[in-house]
């Protein structure tokens, strides 16, 4: 979603009715995960994919409906073999989605959510799929405030209550309640789109390597900042636009910086002087990931100083070092692509093994 909201915004401001089609519910091996959107707009033109291209077609003529009748629908499409001509997935999983039309007099918020994803505000936008409320009705959810209704005033308290919850998580995923908010109930189901600001990416060390790890980390979707004492590498040319570029001691400048259970840190110093003294704050503190550059040698010295220096077993477990898979990787560029599979990879709970070597289903999710 996040990747067709400038579109999506030009043709709301133009007051271009557009219809939105959004994944609420994936199961088995489902090519994409909720919350990815596809939109049709005036001319036809098409942003977005919600099936990889299995579906888009069948997509395409809901949107023009949803936005010619001005009713949301919700569709699901699984796999069949039954009909070679059928429109399906042919993944084996099954996606369902909800179509909706989109305009300044439908969605007054839309708007004014768009504009806080942009600027990595965080925001939830609730909408009804099922169930006896308006389907398509939306209820914008912001830390402090919210923009909309459901329905009912029950069903708005009880939604908003769970839509900050999700926020603080940037949880997305369905939620099921009573037509006037009551729990345990499943009358009216709900999808909550959880838009939390871009996880951070902090790169420790102005080298080469450091702008390929810096590019391929903005291309993730990471808010990316380098971090070096030394002014003469650590310059803003050196790196992509949109890359922050900090002069500072490294592990002064992470004591100065909040980080949370999504934030990688990426280590590329190898030098004692100012990677121990990192270390010893990175993993002490909340991060998803904490990788460091370096030999085998490399290694073995800095886990003894780090070992000298206090630090735990467990504390020490949480370092991915050396940094990134085996992949064989000899350029900064290749180097860049074995540290983001490894961050994938322990994001999803990946293995790295091949998929070849593998059997059993490609996305495995609970259904």
């Amino acid at each position: 979603m996040r990747e067709i909201l400038p579109a999506l915004s030009a043709w709301y401001a133009a007051g271009a009715p557009f219809g939105l089609a959004t994944v609420v519910a994936v199961s088995r091996s489902a090519p994409r995960d909720p919350g990815a959107a596809m939109a049709v707009g005036p001319g036809d033109e098409v942003v977005g994919s919600v099936s990889g291209g299995c579906v888009e077609g069948a997509v395409f003529e809901l949107a023009q409906e949803v936005v010619a009748s001005g009713e949301a629908q919700l569709q699901t499409f699984g796999y069949s073999d039954a009909d070679a001509f059928a429109v399906g997935l042919t993944c084996g999983g099954e996606i369902t989605l909800l179509v909706r039309p989109v305009t300044p007099a439908l969605d007054p918020a839309f708007g004014e959510v768009a504009a806080s994803v942009a600027a990595g505000r965080p925001v939830t936008v609730a909408t009804v799929t099922d169930g006896p409320a308006p389907r398509g009705a939306t209820l914008a959810v912001w830390p402090d405030r919210v923009a909309g209704t459901l329905g009912t005033t029950g069903l708005d308290v009880a939604v908003t209550a769970d839509a900050r919850g999700e926020l603080a998580l940037g949880a997305t995923g369905l939620r099921h309640y009573g037509p006037r908010g009551e729990r345990r109930e499943d009358a009216v189901s709900v999808f909550l789109h959880s838009f939390a600001p871009p996880p951070r990416m902090l790169v420790f060390g102005a080298i080469d390597y450091a702008a390929a790890v810096a590019r391929i980390g903005d291309f993730l979707g990471y808010r990316v900042t380098v971090c070096d004492a030394r002014p003469v590498f650590a310059t803003p040319k050196r790196f992509p636009p949109g890359v922050e570029v900090v002069v500072d001691w490294p592990h002064r400048y992470l004591q100065g910086t909040d980080t949370d259970e999504r934030t990688v840190i990426c280590v590329l110093t190898h030098d004692p002087k100012f990677d121990v003294p990192l270390l010893q704050e990175a993993l002490r503190r909340p991060a998803a990931y904490i990788g460091a550059m370096g030999s085998r040698r490399t290694h073995d010295d800095r886990m003894k100083r780090l070992v000298d220096a206090g630090l735990t077993d467990r504390e020490l477990s949480r370092l991915r070092s050396p940094v990134g898979l085996d992949l064989g990787a000899r350029t900064p560029e290749e180097v860049a692509v074995s540290v983001a599979a490894e961050i994938v990879a322990l994001r999803w709970g990946g293995t790295g093994t091949p998929l070849t070597a593998t059997a059993g289903a490609i996305h495995p999710r609970g259904t």
